[in-house]
């Protein structure tokens, strides 16, 4: 697969102009699910956050414009995706190290390091459960290849002790998502609903490593206003406009 030229990208502005993304005009491209996913990590200055599947580096790019001095890495299967992180990164003033890998053969240099935080976006269906694109990156993207257990395996070996796994998926997938984490603990679950009454079509998935807290199913969190769509423009609550457009934390319920 080939590197993007310019004419073959467009740049999109996030969290209210301070993240520009770069990203394909045909391709995979980014939508709100990364965003979400960075805003829910629970990470302090200087800390150390790993992306597996990082794509053009638009969850990393969010997590550190929320919280300063992030040491960012990312894990990208395909080469003009990950070259697109690191120039992502650099235009955007953060430096990302992204190692070129499929996620049953990293790199020795990765193999001998722990990160405080490791998120994943991976993709949302099973191979051969969606018609495929025709496009390379968007199949890859959006059909797995890589079975959603080895993600999770791949994110305990490289987490630190006490360190957290945050996962986005379907809803549907949440039974794999937990027979995967026999590695982790205190897991926790917030189902994303798109409004009141609606079911959960998504879930970010919180894990740590060592953890020995019970396993937690929050209330779904709603998105939207309203019942059903009825005008121009988005209809996000305003604590989910805050997440998107200010750049604010994911407001994950507390404990009891």
């Amino acid at each position: 697969m080939s590197g993007f030229q310019d004419s073959d990208l467009t740049c999109n502005g996030f969290l209210g102009g301070r993240v520009q993304l770069r990203q394909p005009v045909r391709g995979y491209r980014a939508g709100v699910d990364p965003v979400l996913l960075a805003a829910a990590v629970p990470a302090k200055p200087g800390e150390t956050l790993l992306e597996l599947g990082c794509g053009a580096g638009q969850a990393l790019l969010c997590a550190a414009a929320r919280v300063p001095g992030l040491v960012l890495a990312g894990v990208e299967l395909q080469p003009p995706y990950a070259a697109l992180a690191r120039r992502n990164g650099a235009e955007n003033g953060r430096q990302i190290e992204v190692f070129e890998a499929d996620l049953s053969a990293l790199p020795d240099a990765l193999k001998q390091r722990q990160f405080h935080h490791v998120i994943a976006n991976p993709p949302y269906y099973k191979a051969g459960a969606h018609s495929p694109s025709q496009d390379a990156g968007r199949r890859v993207a959006l059909g797995e290849e890589t079975p959603l257990a080895d993600w999770i395996s791949t994110a305990a070996r490289r987490l630190a002790p006490k360190g957290y796994l945050h996962m986005i998926q379907r809803a549907d997938r949440l039974p794999d998502m937990l027979a995967a984490c026999g590695a982790l603990g205190s897991i926790e679950v917030l189902p994303l609903a798109p409004r009141e009454g609606r079911a959960a079509e998504l879930v970010i998935l919180r894990a740590r490593k060592g953890g020995r807290a019970d396993f937690r199913l929050h209330a779904p969190l709603i998105l939207h206003e309203g019942n059903r769509h009825e005008q121009d423009g988005d209809s996000y609550r305003p604590e989910i406009r805050a997440v998107l457009r200010d750049g604010a934390a994911l407001p994950w319920p507390k404990p009891a």
